[in-house]
């Protein structure tokens, strides 16, 4: 009997400690949902900042991007932490960047559609434009922490949220079969140690 109830135990435990998803309780407690449980979905959660904070947030305090690149070309980690936000999870550091130049390529064959442009200085940056976009960089840019959300899994569907409304919103609306020669004024956020790291996640962009 014993040993029936010590596994009984360590199954208890092991079931409770996906990180995210579930807390151990001690017996007799009420189970704990995190301070997020009354939060909104990811979804809904990201339609309602978008407008009010996202865009706004990345526009007020993005760097310019030929010194935020110059700066991450020199010295990535003095970059990081004069411009970027550090991960909460030990991953690249965030950066919020604007900036403009000459549209070069857009490389169709890669699904995240990376639109290379080339700055005033002759730096080539790349901009994602999709189908698929990937990575948490709005999100963290914007210092959106786990402890807002229910569990792991809402808050890394927060950050694929964010990317979808830069789709639907930002280059939706941009015609990329003719950008190639054009000039493009963009806004965005990435995630990188280095330039050729560097894939931008618009909030806004502008063709001329």
């Amino acid at each position: 009997m014993q040993c029936v109830l010590s596994a009984a135990c360590l199954l208890s435990l092991v079931a409770c400690s996906a990180p995210g998803l579930w807390v151990f309780e001690p017996a007799g407690s009420t189970p704990s949902q995190g301070s997020g449980a009354a939060k909104a979905d990811p979804k809904a959660y990201a339609d309602k900042i978008w407008d009010s904070k996202v865009v706004p947030t990345v526009s007020e305090k993005a760097v310019d991007a030929d010194a935020l690149f110059a700066a991450l070309d020199k010295d990535a980690a003095a970059a990081a932490t004069q411009y970027g936000a550090a991960s909460t999870s030990g991953g690249a550091p965030t950066f919020m960047v604007k900036g403009s130049g000459t549209v070069k390529e857009l490389d169709d064959s890669d699904p995240q559609g990376p639109v290379t442009v080339q700055l005033k200085n002759g730096t080539e940056v790349r901009i994602a434009t999709g189908p698929v976009l990937t990575g948490t960089a709005l999100r963290d840019a914007m210092g959106i922490t786990f402890g807002e959300f229910t569990n792991q899994i809402d808050y890394q569907n927060v950050g694929t949220a964010l990317n979808n409304k830069a789709k639907s919103e930002v280059i939706a609306k941009i015609d990329l079969k003719s950008l190639k020669g054009k000039k493009l004024a963009f806004e965005g956020a990435f995630s990188a140690t280095s330039v050729k790291q560097a894939l931008i996640v618009p909030t806004a962009l502008t063709v001329s």
